[in-house]
């Protein structure tokens, strides 16, 4: 626990500077390349417009169970939290090797490499909220004060990929297949959370398959989404899947910070 609290008043102390090298590294993105910050929109744009012709208007015709909403403005409320989480994760496994230069210094505090990652990745995501409520704004969905509520949902969902970003990436210091072993499970995890599908249709054949899914901690994020733009719940109202969420999250972080923490002293050395 003293560790926490010494990185925690560390970040603090260094708050300015992860948010100097989190801008640098958004910008290093895009460097040499033509269409440059075009292509950050593309890759999810097209993901959401081949779901949305598969499972929406022209393929399996699948009903949201909101009243009133299409399947697109259902969708994305699913797909925006997705593309932020699985986008940290994959960036923060490899931030160490990306930035070894640094971990070789004897002075830097290698665990602020992971909140590099994750500031970068959340500038990305901050443009894909506007785009989410310009959505519904061109739609016409009714404004609802649980709009902002997307703030709480966008840092509990950080919290986890940082979580689990503590643990794969010094892991993956010294076993490299654990990035392929992240990128692996991402895949499943999409299907394995119903972000383009309706749990319900598990509830007549299979009742246990949808309360297994709410095991995943990821569905609390897109049922939190999709209560603060759609149905206008609070978090507040979901009390058992609160404590459940953050009860794991606080456990792997704990977990994950006391493997980074034992690994730290060989990473210089491997890198």
């Amino acid at each position: 626990m003293n560790y926490v609290i010494s990185l925690a008043k560390e970040i603090v102390r260094k708050r300015k500077m992860i948010l100097d090298l989190s801008k640098a590294d958004f910008r290093k993105r895009f460097v040499g390349s033509y269409f440059g910050v075009v292509w950050m929109f593309l890759q999810p744009l097209v993901t959401v417009a081949i779901y949305w012709f598969i499972f929406g208007e022209y393929g399996m015709k699948t009903t949201p169970p909101v009243p009133n909403a299409s399947y697109v403005v259902w969708l994305v409320p699913g797909l925006v939290p997705w593309f932020f989480y699985s986008e940290a994760l994959n960036a923060i496994t490899g931030c160490l090797q990306e930035y070894n230069y640094l971990v070789k210094k004897v002075v830097f505090q290698v665990e602020v490499l992971p909140l590099i990652k994750l500031t970068s990745c959340l500038m990305v995501h901050g443009f894909f909220i506007l785009i989410m409520l310009a959505l519904y704004g061109v739609t016409g969905q009714p404004f609802l004060a649980t709009w902002v509520q997307i703030l709480y949902y966008t840092f509990a969902a950080a919290a986890l990929a940082l979580a689990i970003g503590y643990f794969t990436s010094a892991v993956n210091v010294f076993f490299k297949d654990m990035a392929n072993i992240v990128g692996i499970c991402l895949q499943f995890g999409i299907w394995l959370t119903p972000i383009m599908y309706d749990e319900a249709i598990f509830t007549s054949r299979a009742p246990w398959v949808a309360t297994a899914l709410k095991l995943n901690p990821f569905y609390y994020i897109v049922a939190g989404y999709r209560d603060s733009m759609l149905t206008g719940h609070w978090f507040w109202e979901r009390p058992t899947m609160t404590l459940y969420y953050w009860g794991v999250t606080i456990v792997v972080m704990l977990v994950g910070l006391k493997m980074f923490k034992r690994l730290r002293p060989h990473f210089s050395d491997v890198l």
